[in-house]
């Protein structure tokens, strides 16, 4: 029986491994607290659990690799250099959702000479997009078709009958690398020229966009949408924008929480203090925290975007937890806080791209719209598109339907065909439309 180590335990793991338990290998779950791993394991069979700590257990990931075929990281992104070396010495292949970072990059010929794979973004974003959105491109170039523009929008939100709180969100993803987000610049193309919006005035560029039979969201760009005119093999393309869905509201409320500086990552002592008396120090108010804040950042302290801070608990005196040195990671703790999902809720998976090619002077649109709900009580729709695509391709490699070597991402259609064909199986589908313009 072919063996599969999973380094992590989070909010995405449960569909990975009970996927892969259910096709027949044996799982290792390694995580941090061993309970975690055990209640992810408890409905499988073929499983079992490790206490292992990515950052100090060196000698115990080379023994549980060496002891694998294959390794799935879904541990934080910085982590996932360490693992894939792990695997390259010991001739393992190695899978995870996150993007190629640089130094993942300069693993390629390492990989190659291992005889092994390194397949990265093989998640929902990034990972179902860029094979959603390759399989249409293709076809367009296969047709001798030109890609004239790209825009390509995902969120992960509560589903409308589970959207019940000022801000419109709800964590289904780790909520420090959702603000951290909030911080970066974006980079895309329009009209075939470079915009560059720097990350303070992200949520000012907002749009309002429609998505059929569900609703309007704001719509925002998402770092750097350049990059992927290579990674897609567009050239030709005028316009190319990849951004994120949220509910309305939000992007004005995040400006103002940027604006007060509550996602700074500069380190600072925060211990015992309040957020009242971080509000203070802020807006250098000794009384009426709540209207100095309302003042210095331009609103009327009955402005709804007070009231979402205030109901986040920031002007409370609930004390910052233990070991929190940062603004960002103080926030970052009221989100987790109060932005749970209760039982029986459900979060909602929305995914949509505008294509629109060119045929010898005539044009076509197609869209392709995914919408994925969460199961109530069971796994969340965010869980399922993260990890199911990567538990598919981790099977196919085990089983030698991929054979490849080397640094990949799914946007070719040896990988993308039969994950995509699958997760239609599974209930996980886009749904295209294409009109002549």
């Amino acid at each position: 029986m072919k063996r599969v180590l999973c380094l992590g335990a989070g909010l995405v793991a449960r569909p990975f491994v009970q996927y892969i338990s259910e096709h027949g290998f044996h799982i290792l779950v390694a995580t941090r607290t061993k309970a975690k791993a055990e209640a992810l394991i408890d409905e499988s069979s073929n499983a079992e659990a490790v206490q292992f700590d990515i950052q100090s257990d060196d000698r115990l990931l080379d023994e549980l690799t060496g002891g694998a075929d294959l390794v799935c990281s879904l541990l934080p992104y910085a982590y996932h250099v360490k693992a894939a070396k792990a695997a390259i010495n010991h001739h393992k292949h190695f899978c995870t959702t996150s993007y190629i970072s640089a130094e993942m990059k300069q693993l390629d010929t390492a990989a190659q000479a291992a005889g092994v794979v390194l397949l990265n973004e093989c998640g929902v974003d990034p990972g179902i997009d860029h094979m959603s959105a390759m399989r249409i491109i293709d076809a367009i170039h296969k047709r001798s078709g030109r890609v004239v523009s790209f825009t390509s929008f995902t969120g992960g939100l509560p589903a409308p009958d589970s959207n019940n709180n000022p801000f419109g969100y709800k964590v289904s993803w780790t909520p420090r690398g959702v603000l951290l987000a909030g911080r970066n610049d974006a980079h895309f193309l329009h009209d075939g020229k470079e915009v560059v919006i720097p990350g303070p005035t992200l949520f000012d560029n907002y749009e309002l966009m429609e998505v059929p039979n569900l609703g309007t969201f704001e719509g925002y760009p998402n770092r750097d949408s350049l990059s992927y005119i290579g990674i897609y093999g567009i050239p030709e393309v005028r316009d190319m924008l990849r951004g994120t869905y949220r509910n309305i509201g939000w992007c004005k409320t995040m400006k103002k929480v940027a604006d007060l500086g509550l996602l700074d990552i500069e380190p600072r002592t925060l211990g015992d203090r309040t957020y009242s008396q971080i509000l203070q120090d802020i807006v250098q108010a000794k009384s009426d925290v709540k209207g100095a804040t309302a003042k210095k950042i331009g609103l009327n302290r009955s402005d709804p975007i007070i009231q979402r801070l205030d109901w986040l608990g920031l002007f409370s005196n609930e004390t910052v937890p233990p070991g929190t040195n940062t603004y960002l990671d103080a926030l970052s703790h009221l989100f987790e806080q109060k932005m749970q999902y209760a039982p029986g809720e459900r979060d909602m998976l929305v995914m949509r791209h505008e294509i629109i090619s060119e045929y010898d002077g005539k044009r076509e649109r197609t869209t392709s719209t995914l919408i994925d709900y969460g199961i109530p009580h069971g796994d969340s729709s965010m869980s399922r598109t993260v990890s199911l695509p990567v538990a598919i391709a981790s099977r196919l490699i085990l089983e030698s339907k991929i054979k490849l070597t080397g640094v990949h991402r799914p946007t070719i259609p040896q990988l993308y065909n039969p994950i995509l064909d699958e997760l239609g199986e599974l209930g996980i589908s886009l749904t295209e439309e294409t009109t002549v313009l």
